[in-house]
């Protein structure tokens, strides 16, 4: 999702469309991130990058008003994440992202700029008979709307040679390694977006709509295949189990749906990862 999530991806560049299959609108995400991990001390790491999503809606059938200024929308992440060794056991992973999100019609305003922290501790044993990987943070996204930090959890098993699990928020999966190169996998995630309107679109009703929003939760089968130890090519296909679009005011309430009944999901693209 480009508003919730946690990545060790140092590199990324994908594609996804999420359709609507009853009122034919479709969002399309065109997505390019970088994480450059720059080593300060003994395992302790300044991590600098960005990530950028290009996202276009695209309605089949007209609009009840003009929708044209939706039609492009743009989110923009500049990350500061610091990790270092805590004890033996963790490691601490701090993540600082100021966010615009916008659909930059008039340049960059105030209400473009959103703010994303990351506290956590990692624990991981590669080398156990049974490999694992411990997430257990607090995560605050002003784009929920919630005023405090929620919990973070996320938690990694490869329970058998050919199999592992991923229980946590907002993905959880299950996966089949054929071999060290050819992976399949069965997920649940969450994904979408949450971007500020600027110049408000007036919409029925005599409202007017100062952001647009989508939200989804997905069910997947997806193929990855390892180019190199760091570098693979991944594939999801899958449909939305539960999935709101809609234009909000000012007080974050409902104005508008522009869709909500479940679709197909398509996601590809190449990624460079520390896992």
């Amino acid at each position: 999702m480009v508003t919730l999530g946690q990545s060790t991806d140092l590199a990324r560049i994908e594609y996804t469309s999420l359709p609507d299959s009853k009122t034919e609108t479709e969002s399309r995400r065109y997505r390019v991130l970088i994480n450059a991990p720059i080593k300060t001390g003994l395992e302790e790491y300044l991590v600098l990058g960005g990530d950028y999503s290009h996202i276009r809606i695209i309605p089949e059938n007209p609009l009840p008003f003009d929708g044209s200024s939706i039609g492009r929308l743009h989110i923009i992440d500049f990350n500061l994440g610091y990790i270092f060794k805590w004890n033996e056991n963790w490691r601490f992973v701090g993540i600082f992202t100021p966010r615009i999100a916008s659909n930059l019609v008039s340049g960059i305003e105030p209400n473009d700029f959103k703010i994303n922290a990351t506290a956590s501790l990692w624990k991981e044993r590669k080398d156990a008979d049974k490999p694992f990987r411990l997430v257990l943070g607090l995560s605050y996204n002003s784009a929920t709307g919630l005023p405090v930090p929620l919990p973070l959890v996320n938690y990694y098993r490869r329970f058998h040679p050919n199999w592992s699990y991923t229980l946590g928020i907002p993905k959880s999966q299950f996966r089949y390694f054929l071999n060290e190169n050819h992976i399949f996998d069965a997920s649940l995630f969450l994904d979408g977006y949450f971007v500020n309107v600027q110049d408000d679109i007036p919409v029925p009703d005599d409202q007017l709509a100062s952001a647009v929003s989508l939200s989804v939760v997905v069910g997947s089968i997806g193929y990855q295949f390892k180019i190199s130890k760091y570098v693979s090519w991944q594939s999801w296909i899958g449909h939305s189990i539960i999935q709101k679009g809609i234009l909000r005011d000012d007080n974050r309430n409902k104005v508008f749906e522009i869709n909500s009944d479940p679709g197909f999901y398509f996601r590809s693209g190449l990624k460079m990862s520390i896992f």
